[in-house]
């Protein structure tokens, strides 16, 4: 019975604590420096293309949620970078998970 409720635990917290992005990108001095996730090659080349005019430091997640993806960036992005990233994000490559309804 104890073991039932230990495994139980563990998935629980694997389920809640664990942090699943679809995408993860990192940069470092305006180069990707790791990719994980499947990243489209017209976004990939815009970020890119962001980097390079404007260099920077962190990383971007995007998760997905019933409406939708979700981005979030790390504090070392700068806002206006933020905003031309959320700009050429392809939200149609990111299906949402949950029904609409069609009235």
């Amino acid at each position: 019975m104890l073991y039932v409720i230990l495994v139980a635990a563990m998935l629980i917290f694997w389920l809640v604590a664990i942090d699943r992005p679809v995408l993860l990108i990192k940069f470092k001095s305006g180069l990707v420096v790791k990719q994980k996730g499947h990243l489209p090659a017209t976004f990939r080349q815009s970020v890119v293309e962001i980097a390079k005019q404007t260099p920077f430091d962190g990383q971007f997640k995007v998760y997905q949620q019933r409406s939708g993806a979700k981005l979030v960036f790390s504090k070392q992005m700068p806002k206006p970078v933020q905003q031309r990233i959320r700009n050429v994000f392809p939200h149609q490559s990111f299906r949402s998970r949950g029904k609409r309804k069609l009235y």
